[in-house]
Parts: C-alpha cells; sequence; structure tokens
C-alpha cells in the first residue's frame, strides 16, 4: 500500500518522538567503574549497549594519599576524555548546567560528605558509588544534606543487581550467607567498607533490613559476621582477603537455594537501574536500607574491637 505524503505526515504526526539521551556526569575518575560505565551508556554500536543517557562530563577529584586514586585518577580521565568524549570541568558546580543527573564515582568514601555537599546544590538526581562514605556519621549527613536539599539520591553495589541474587530473591527466606572478598584500605574507619560492602549488600538485598545485633569473628584472612534479625532471622557475610570468589546461599524452611557460581557479576544490570532512576525518579535501594547497612558495618567494628562480643545496631 502507497501513502501520499501529507498521509505520511498524518499517520506519525501523533507517535511519540523517541526520548533523547540523559546527560550525565561524573564526580571521582579515579575508578574503573567509570570508563565501564561510559563504555556501557556511550556506544551504541555495543550489544550491551544501555539506551537512554549519556555521560557528557567529568570532575576528577582524587585522593592523594589513596593508591588506587592516585594511580587511576589521570588515566581514566584521559579515557573518558579521548574514547568517549568526555569534557573534563575544573570544578564540580562546573557540572550543574550540563547534565541531568551525576554519578558520584570517587573511589575513595571519605571526601564524599564535601563532594556530595556540592553536588545537591546542583539540585539534580545523584546516583553514589560504593562506599556511600567511610564513617556512620557521614553516611548519615549525606542523607540529611540531600532531604534538607529536596534531591533524589541512592547508592548501591553493582551486585545487588546481578544474575546471581535476583534468582534467590524468593518468598519465604529464613536466612541467608553471601561472601565476596574483603580487603581492607587503611584509611576508611569502618574497614568492611572499602570492599566487604559488596557481600554484605548481597546479604541486605536478600534479607531486607531489620537486623539488631552484630557479632564479628577476625582472622588476618577472613571475617565472618553474622546478624540477629528483629523477627529471629540469621544472616552472615564472610569476607575473604585479599580476593576471593562471590556467592550466596538462602534457606527456607524445606529448602536452601545456592547461586550459580559462574553467573555474571558485571555492571550492565545495575547501570539499567541508574538510567531507569534518572528517568523516572524512582529510587531502587531505600535510603533506610543504605543506612542500616552502614549501621551493621559499624556495628561490625565494634564487634571486633571488643573481641567478637555481640553489638546492637544504633
Amino acid at each position: 500500500m502507497r501513502y501520499s505524503r501529507a498521509a505520511l505526515l498524518l499517520l506519525f504526526a501523533g507517535a511519540p518522538a523517541a526520548a533523547a539521551d540523559l546527560r550525565l556526569g561524573l564526580v571521582g575518575t579515579d575508578t574503573s567503574h567509570v570508563t565501564a560505565f561510559a563504555r556501557l551508556l556511550n556506544d551504541p554500536s555495543l550489544p550491551d549497549h544501555v539506551p537512554g543517557a549519556r555521560i557528557v562530563a567529568a570532575y576528577k577529584g582524587g585522593t592523594p594519599d589513596n593508591a588506587t586514586s592516585a594511580k587511576y585518577v589521570d588515566q581514566y580521565a584521559g579515557e573518558l576524555r579521548s574514547k568517549w568524549g568526555v569534557e573534563i570541568v575544573p570544578r564540580i558546580a562546573d557540572l550543574c548546567g550540563k547534565v541531568d543527573g551525576i554519578l558520584l564515582t570517587s573511589v575513595d568514601g571519605r571526601p564524599h560528605l564535601e563532594e556530595a555537599r556540592r553536588i545537591f546544590a546542583c539540585r539534580k538526581p545523584v546516583w553514589i558509588d560504593k562506599p556511600l562514605a567511610s564513617t556512620l556519621e557521614d553516611a548519615r549527613e549525606i542523607a540529611r544534606l540531600a532531604k534538607e536539599s529536596g534531591v533524589k539520591w541512592w547508592t548501591s553495589s553493582s551486585l545487588r543487581f546481578t544474575e546471581m541474587i535476583t534468582r534467590l530473591k524468593v518468598d519465604g527466606i529464613t536466612g541467608a550467607i553471601t561472601w565476596g572478598p574483603g580487603p581492607f584500605e587503611e584509611h576508611h574507619h569502618l574497614d568492611l567498607s572499602w570492599y566487604a560492602i559488596h557481600p554484605i549488600e548481597m546479604l541486605y538485598a536478600l534479607m531486607g533490613t531489620g537486623c539488631v545485633e552484630v557479632t564479628r569473628t577476625f582472622t588476618a584472612d577472613a571475617d565472618v559476621i553474622t546478624g540477629r534479625w528483629k523477627d529471629g532471622r540469621i544472616g552472615t557475610v564472610r569476607a575473604a582477603r585479599p580476593y576471593g570468589p562471590y556467592g550466596a546461599v538462602v534457606f527456607r524452611a524445606k529448602d536452601a537455594l545456592q547461586s550459580d557460581p559462574k553467573a555474571p557479576v558485571g555492571y550492565r544490570d545495575m547501570v539499567v537501574e541508574i538510567v531507569k532512576f534518572f528517568r523516572t525518579g524512582t529510587v531502587p535501594v531505600p535510603v533506610e536500607e543504605s543506612l542500616e547497612i552502614f549501621s551493621f558495618m559499624d556495628a561490625a567494628l565494634r564487634s571486633k574491637q571488643s573481641g567478637g562480643a555481640p553489638q546492637v545496631l544504633r
């Protein structure tokens, strides 16, 4: 069937136009996450491309006394600029007029509070990479400032959204065990926040909130952190050093389910959630849950310092 030009114009007049890509900015170029995110967002020719947003600008940041940050901040900034066409700006404030949303990606949690303070001044939605902060007090202050500013935000480990965990989110979970790497970074007061945050996030993705007490057994090679939930359930995290595989088991009244050790643990599923958040304003991980995770790690640190005595969340 042939249509006249006038008929074609009428036919498509009511069709919704394709939504323009959101413009995203980065604060912190000292983690491999930024180049991984740019690859997923900025190259539509890739089979695993995540549509709907592009990274267009970045502030380098950097923490000189953090070995990871010092090593990579300039390297990844250069790759963002040369390979992905990202503009590098000299101040966080310079991002405000260039972007629709901001990703706080500094690898070190210590500067996150001050960086978040400046980001919230932009009044743009924010996703904050792990670790949210290096102390429970800083995490709570970030939440307070965001509420005061009226800015929507969330934080998460990518492991929460992987097939390894999503397939275990079933009804009737009576307890869970998760495991993963747990190396430390000397400047983070909450020692588990640097890397063991991943298996801890996995545990909370499965168990939800409601932990009231934590006990930690510590050795040079591993930690075992056990939480008691207010409804009587028990959740445990094993963090291995220097590194180790990820995995999980959930228990139900009549059976147990284990994650697939070959399940992929990439960033794509989380980036999909990040783009959805910037487009809809819907937060996939409640702020209250993220703050309880920090209370969990705070109690675990106090348990370690007391020789393994149980500690109530505060």
